[in-house]
């Protein structure tokens, strides 16, 4: 299957992305780490971005879609994949199509992870980070830690990011509206979306998606 996962910043993207690939037996390809494996290995495309950001700058979509048409185009993507964070804007969608239809593919399903905007800001606002190692993930709600601003694991202080800051949140999901959303419209024209509530536990939205995507979960 060769599918895209779209959803705001804090639907979860990235866990059920790991899930369902798994599940599918195909490869996550995700834009972030498309970045951080160019820019690591040095490629001409990683040095490229490497520039941009350096200067604070976006990197062009030229670039980000080199990235993905390269990662598409080894091996063990040849019988499907995941995409995860591209396409991000109709540009990138028009540029997936292409290289698709070039080869004789198409997309399998545009699966859209549906959750409220107050619950994103709930979600992503309530997050806090452990100082001493970044892996440590509480939240205020969700999964607090014994001691208030502790790590229950290392001891370490735990804070809350400048990305993670409301104000900053509903930015991000402006940006999203703007930038992001326009693409479900364009694939719905295509009849390729499905959408889901991304609310409860995280093996129930992943029940739910398989089964959107008409496959029952992997044992």
């Amino acid at each position: 299957m060769r599918i895209v996962l779209v959803g705001p910043p804090g639907a979860g993207k990235g866990t059920q992305a790991q899930y369902l690939a798994k599940n599918l037996s195909i490869p996550h390809i995700s834009t972030g780490d498309l970045f951080r494996a160019n820019i690591s290995q040095g490629t001409p495309l990683g040095k490229q971005a490497q520039e941009y950001m350096k200067a604070g700058q976006l990197v062009p979509d030229e670039v980000t879609i080199a990235m993905a048409e390269d990662r598409m185009s080894q091996p063990d993507a040849q019988h499907g994949f995941l995409l995860d964070g591209f396409p991000r804007n109709l540009g990138q969608a028009e540029a997936l199509d292409k290289f698709l239809k070039e080869r004789g593919l198409a997309l399998d399903a545009v699966l859209d992870l549906e959750v409220p905007e107050d619950e994103v800001v709930k979600r992503i606002a309530g997050r806090r980070i452990c100082r001493k190692d970044n892996s440590h993930v509480f939240h205020v709600t969700y999964s607090p830690p014994k001691q208030e601003g502790v790590c229950d694991i290392c001891g370490g202080e735990l804070y809350q990011r400048e990305d993670d800051h409301e104000d900053t949140v509903r930015k991000r999901l402006e940006v999203y509206h703007t930038e992001t959303e326009p693409i479900i419209d364009y694939y719905k024209g295509q009849d390729l979306v499905v959408t889901i509530s991304a609310l409860g536990k995280v093996d129930e939205v992943t029940r739910r998606a398989m089964e959107a995507l008409g496959r029952s979960e992997a044992a």
